[in-house]
């Protein structure tokens, strides 16, 4: 048996002495010496095989493309919206009803604008943020930018791993309990030796922040009211009310989420070619994180705000108040799930964002081997940083006891931070941006006035003392 092939097809087998002419998987002739009734039978089987082994069509790769390179944006974004950021939401909707979604549908732009930036920072160059900070600045500035981020990421898994306590505390779990038991983990996560596996772990459980969905349409919100804040101004004299904008804005963009995207698009492998796709990825988480926000606030603003109507009588600011405050609408056991789902799912992909941040750098800066594709023996520096920023942050998280008021003070310690990162990159990318991937005279305006705006209001929030 002999096959004539085109296109590209597999030898097939008959009986005897056969030819079969194939076009694109398709049989169009047979010639064969053996009966008709073998030769139809094995023909048939042979198609199923070949049918079976006919490559995807185009359109079906580029869907496998897309999908493979999705995953850095989506988790970094579905972090931003971590237990800080959901308090800061949530006291929104109380304080201010509906007030305040434009500016959240507003800060979608504002978000993808600067990490996109990150993205192309790390695939043009191949390198992390704090890397890039040694390579165009010296050792000196790479130290002090990670110094900068190690007080960052630090109160930042505090808050977290104190906002997954408090959801344990509502089932009766002591902080004793819970707090080492989510380290521990953290701690296991990393250890699968793959980027890839780390991401699709952190992913699925950021997606259970969409509980907060569930809590926004339960709650009944009403559409009039929706469509009436897009139409009119908030009290902008009030200072309450300028404190919250700027402790959302503040809430959009953190220090540690710059040196993570990059850093793991470096570590996921991806390429020039993967630009536009990670480019999507990125306007995708951006667009979630944001609509997690707003489903936050409208659920508070349908069950709180809605129903008492006076500014600053209503303080949504732990996991519990929040929660009992949803009770009246929601019913106790979906407001107690709605929130207990939502609020450990965007604790602990955030925790991960957070160490890895840490991780990362501290591994660039001092020129070590950094990689979740690497064994903890391979890139000790590494793994020693992430596990180290894990333990320090459990033992300040039992031993701090005002949850609040360590909220506070990390929101104003990443405002205070923030300027030494963005203007690191801003100046990286002007000076390590290879020609073709360079921010254009009109990309780069838009892209100071944005940081500058973004710095502002968030030295406003530290001179409101905190905006909550």
């Amino acid at each position: 048996m002999q096959s004539a092939e085109r296109a590209g097809n597999g030898d097939t087998q008959v009986p005897g002495s056969a030819t079969l002419v194939l076009e694109r998987g398709k049989l169009l002739a047979v010639e064969s010496t053996a009966p008709a009734a073998e030769v139809r039978s094995r023909v048939v089987g042979e198609a199923k095989v070949i049918a079976a082994k006919r490559p995807l069509a185009p359109r079906h790769w580029a869907l496998v493309g897309f999908l493979a390179v999705l995953g850095p944006g989506l988790m970094v974004m579905l972090a931003d919206t971590d237990a800080g950021s959901v308090v800061t939401a949530a006291q929104s909707g109380a304080r201010w009803g509906y007030s305040l979604l434009p500016l959240e549908v507003g800060l979608i732009p504002v978000l993808y604008l600067v990490m996109e930036l990150t993205v192309r920072l790390g695939i043009a160059t191949g390198k992390g943020h704090a890397r890039l900070v040694r390579d165009c600045f010296g050792g000196k500035w790479a130290f002090i930018s990670v110094a900068t981020l190690v007080l960052s990421t630090t109160g930042a898994l505090v808050t977290e791993l104190a906002g997954i306590s408090g959801v344990a505390a509502m089932e009766g779990i002591p902080p004793l309990v819970s707090v080492p038991a989510a380290a521990v983990f953290l701690g296991l996560i990393v250890l699968s030796g793959s980027y890839r596996r780390v991401e699709r772990i952190g992913v699925g459980l950021g997606l259970f922040e969409l509980a907060f969905l569930v809590a926004a349409l339960r709650a009944h919100p009403a559409v009039a009211s929706l469509a009436k804040s897009f139409t009119s101004l908030g009290p902008v004299g009030h200072s309450g009310y300028l404190a919250i904008v700027a402790a959302n804005v503040g809430a959009v963009v953190m220090p540690w989420m710059i040196f993570y995207q990059q850093a793991a698009v470096v570590d996921k492998g991806l390429t020039p070619k993967d630009l536009h796709v990670a480019r999507a990825d990125t306007a995708i988480g951006a667009v979630i994180t944001q609509v997690v926000m707003i489903a936050v606030l409208v659920a508070t603003a349908a069950a709180v705000y809605a129903h008492r109507g006076s500014h600053g009588t209503m303080q949504l600011r732990n996991v519990q108040s929040i929660s009992a405050a949803l009770v009246p609408s929601l019913g106790v056991s979906a407001g107690r799930l709605a929130f207990a789902l939502g609020i450990t799912g965007a604790a602990l992909v955030a925790a991960i964002v957070v160490s890895l941040a840490a991780a990362w750098a501290f591994a660039e800066a001092s020129g070590a081997r950094g990689s979740l594709n690497q064994r903890a023996r391979q890139a000790p520096v590494f793994y020693g940083a992430y596990y180290a920023s894990l333990a320090i942050a459990a033992v300040l998280a039992l031993a701090w006891g005002h949850a609040v008021q360590l909220s506070i003070a990390v929101e104003i310690g990443n405002s205070l931070l923030l300027p030494i990162v963005l203007g690191f990159l801003l100046a990286i990318a002007w000076k390590a941006l290879p020609a073709p991937y360079r921010l254009s005279r009109a990309r780069s305006a838009i892209t100071v006035v944005v940081v500058v705006a973004v710095l502002v209001l968030n030295f406003v929030m530290v001179f409101q003392g905190g905006g909550l």
